[in-house]
């Protein structure tokens, strides 16, 4: 260990080639370094197609515990000649380079380390696995990074059985790879050292587990009585759909009998996906779909149904990069202004917006129960950040609460009322009709739900009067709603601030710390997380509270900081200011940082 060198302090970058294999080994490291009580927070960059192209994974070692992205990784493992030089462009000074032999260094940067390695060479003497030589040669690089960071190889091997947790068969051959690697750092550099070590620690990673936001909310699904989910695979949003297959087999099938306690189908498309889960929540079901940018616009009609026709669904949003096909495997907040008032014609829906894991998994059960409540779509708008990269999140709590189900008429309900009753009447005076399920043993239990003009009484009509009383409850309804949804979180500075920062999901991370950078700087903040739309009246209080009001957000138009000043009065209105990160990768603090330094004057 060089004297001085940062400790569990670094940013880890492995450049490789999508399809190779390297993702388990990313992992294996990933967990690796966890299993040692030290903070992790990678970030996977890979292209949108099969194979064949540059894929990055950084993995960020911090002791503080910080999730957000940073920038220039201080140690890379080069394995993809396509981008080694730029690769190389991007190490900070100082740092490390582990690269395949045959890379030229030759007049390059003499402002780094290189640790020259043969893989190709290794993995063709040294791997008798014919089919699985290329995925093993990524465990060769695992075993020189635990060298050159003073991982201990137990620590490597539970990463691999970790990884490799359902495939015990699979454990040996990787732990032999990644040895090949260790064994050639301890001949070669082990007399070497680099500028950043690691060593296990305490206090920060105790008792915590790493956990994608699509598994997160996939297992939220099956804690909130999903019965049924209708889906078409797209990028950044399949694996919820793929988890909650896998944890309805485990968690929601009759191991005697085989029987499914949860129907899961793939449609023909997200028109299909959505319109199966409207049908399905019609029938009392609690029903779900999950898609991205794309499968929103094509829901946008089947969405105005179910919000007119007052039919419970929910629906999340995985967002990426847009507009039309966009970058399909970069993260985005960009889909917020149109998810709000998806449809044609005035339609405002409810929307859910996690910020970590722990928020995927429980508004994934609020979602089921708000769409109950309300008789709604619900849209979950997660990210590609959050739901395909690993995050470290305390255990989830098992619920406590029962289901809520909302106003549903029974057939003795119905006795008791004599059989009178409207599917669209406001009778409690909170704008929530009730409903009825289809197979309710009544004669008075049926309607017939439309999309077209309809009364109280769920007739058909063209009158405008009626027209305009309905439109104007289903705006009381979204009102009554307002109180029910997820409330923002606040933070208050130490010291007394006339700023105040507003964000929403994963930008919450880079809040984080860049309030702490800042208060460093002799800028205190204060912070409010939006958590939900519409949103929510104490937001006012706020902004009134602060002199200058700072919405930050991933997106080029910010759509956050329209809907508030749409929302607030003209005078706090004028308070905000906005700071906007849409390049694709996620937002790092510097990026909240630089221009609030700038823009409130302080010296940089």
């Amino acid at each position: 260990m060089t004297p001085g060198a940062p400790v569990n302090d670094l940013t880890f970058q492995a450049a490789t080639v999508n399809g190779s294999g390297s993702q388990s080994a990313n992992l294996v490291l990933t967990r690796a370094i966890f299993s040692l009580g030290i903070p992790v927070a990678p970030k996977n960059v890979f292209p949108s197609n099969i194979e064949g192209l540059p894929t990055w994974y950084q993995l960020r070692i911090c002791p503080r515990g910080y999730q957000a992205r940073t920038g220039d990784p201080d140690v890379l493992v080069a394995l993809n000649a396509q981008t080694w030089t730029a690769d190389l462009q991007s190490v900070k000074p100082g740092g490390a380079v582990v690269h395949e032999e045959a890379y030229s260094t030759s007049g390059v940067r003499d402002d780094v380390s290189y640790f020259p390695v043969p893989f190709a060479k290794l993995a063709k003497t040294q791997i008798n696995n014919d089919a699985l030589r290329k995925q093993l040669t990524n465990l060769i690089y695992v075993g020189v990074v635990a060298g050159l960071l003073q991982i201990p190889f137990d620590a490597i091997e539970h990463g691999i059985k970790r990884t490799f947790l359902t495939k015990p068969k699979a454990w040996q051959s990787n732990v032999d790879a990644a040895m090949i690697g260790y064994e050639y750092w301890r001949e070669h550099f082990s007399e070497r050292r680099i500028n950043h070590v690691l060593q296990p620690m305490t206090g920060v990673t105790d008792g915590l587990v790493l956990i994608e936001g699509n598994q997160a909310a996939a297992l939220g699904c099956i804690m909130g009585g999903c019965t049924v989910a209708a889906w078409y695979p797209i990028t950044p949003s399949s694996s919820l759909c793929e988890n909650l297959i896998a944890y309805a087999d485990r968690f929601r099938t009759d191991h005697k009998t085989g029987e499914h306690k949860i129907a899961i189908v793939q449609a023909e498309d997200e028109l299909a996906a959505v319109g199966m889960a409207i049908g399905a929540g019609w029938t009392g079901a609690r029903a779900m779909t999950s898609t991205s940018g794309p499968g929103i616009s094509l829901m946008a009609e089947f969405s105005g149904l179910a919000y007119y026709a007052e039919v419970p669904v929910v629906i999340f949003d995985i967002q990426r990069i847009g507009p039309s096909t966009g970058l399909p495997t970069r993260t985005s907040q960009a889909d917020l202004g149109f998810v709000y008032t998806l449809s044609h014609g005035d339609t405002k829906h409810l929307v859910l917006l996690p910020g970590t894991v722990e928020e995927c998994y429980e508004f994934a059960q609020q979602a089921f129960d708000l769409a109950d409540r309300f008789q709604t779509p619900v849209f979950v708008l997660s990210d590609l950040d959050l739901g395909m990269n690993l995050w470290m999140t305390k255990p989830f709590e098992y619920p406590q609460r029962p289901f809520d189900r909302g106003k549903v008429l029974t057939a003795a309900d119905l006795e008791k009322l004599g059989g009178t009753w409207g599917r669209y009447r406001d009778v409690d005076g909170d704008a929530v009709a009730y409903r009825t399920l289809p197979g309710t043993e009544h004669p008075a239990a049926g309607y017939f739900t439309r999309g077209s003009g309809h009364d109280p009484d769920a007739r058909y009509t063209e009158s405008a009067e009626v027209y305009a009383r309905n439109m104007d409850r289903l705006a009381r309804k979204f009102e009554t709603a307002r109180g029910a949804m997820p409330g923002p979180v606040v933070s208050a500075s130490e010291k007394e601030s006339s700023v105040g920062l507003i964000a929403y999901g994963t930008t919450h991370h880079a809040v984080v710390e860049a309030r702490e950078g800042l208060a460093e700087r002799g800028l205190p903040v204060d912070y409010l997380r939006v958590r939900a739309l519409p949103l929510s009246a104490s937001i006012s209080g706020f902004v009134e509270g602060h002199e200058r009001v700072y919405v930050i957000e991933q997106n080029r138009d910010g759509q956050m900081y329209d809907l508030l000043r749409l929302e607030l009065p003209a005078a706090l209105a004028g308070k905000l200011r906005s700071i906007r990160h849409y390049d694709g990768q996620p937002i790092p603090a510097a990026a909240i940082t630089r221009p609030l330094l700038e823009l409130e004057a302080v010296p940089v």
